[in-house]
């Protein structure tokens, strides 16, 4: 076990001054929970803004898509953009449509789940995409604590080997090194409780932007089996 050496009485007390007297393991846990602490407000961020822009997505397409503006024109516009939330849903279903009446619906039943399953795997990509890195601030949220526990752990030992070594036990000269060890919980702590608190809105406000795009999955399957009825009626009256 590495040897470290009691701090001053009069030593630099500040955070700064208590990394840099802690031991090399302590050090290494402590610039590991920095970083994920960094990197969990990076992706708090980021799913922040990417979730507004998510949902003024889904409130502008819903406008257009009630619009009365006509399926095919609608179809048209989007099939070569780069679309995303509905527009991706919509996109897949219209597809799905046009390739099947290109070469004949010969079961309308079969048509049908075959644009439900096209609209169920755009979601399914719509939600990946979400959720992406949502797992790392729960990692975050329940590792962090125990890692800090770990780097103020070694350092007690290594505070108290030093003690033992030395035979000092003023409190002046205790303290800076139980200090030390426990800014590794405190670095834990901090990372972990934003994490958190973050994956748990987040994956709220995800779950409430998947309800919507499952809502008009629903909807726009119902007006293609009514359209695909319409279509197959008037080849049978043909």
């Amino acid at each position: 076990m590495e040897q470290i050496a009691l701090a001053a009485p009069g030593g630099d007390h500040s955070i700064w001054g208590l990394f840099m007297q802690a031991g090399w393991v302590v050090k290494l846990v402590m610039i590991g929970l920095l970083v994920a602490s960094v990197w969990t407000w990076a992706i708090i961020v980021d799913k922040l803004l990417s979730y507004a822009r998510m949902r003024s997505s889904l409130s502008r397409f819903e406008e257009v898509f009630w619009s009365g503006q006509s399926l095919e024109e609608l179809y048209r516009t989007l099939a070569d953009r780069k679309t995303s939330g509905m527009g991706s849903i919509f996109v897949a279903a219209m597809r799905e449509w046009k390739k099947s009446f290109e070469k004949g619906v010969k079961s309308p039943i079969g048509l049908q789940n075959r644009i439900d399953k096209a609209m169920d795997l755009a979601l399914t990509r719509e939600m990946e995409r979400l959720e992406a890195r949502l797992g790392f601030l729960a990692s975050v949220g329940s590792a962090a604590p125990f890692i800090g526990l770990f780097g103020t752990v070694v350092g007690i030992m290594t505070s108290f080997q030093a003690i033992a070594a030395s035979g000092a036990t003023n409190l002046a000269v205790v303290a800076p090194g139980i200090a030390e060890a426990l800014l590794a919980t405190a670095l834990g702590l901090l990372a972990a409780i934003p994490a958190t608190i973050a994956y748990n809105k987040l994956s709220s406000d995800a779950g409430k932007i998947a309800l919507r795009m499952e809502g008009f999955a629903d909807e726009f399957s119902a007006i293609l089996s009514r359209q695909i009825d319409e279509k197959v009626a008037v080849r049978a009256a043909a």
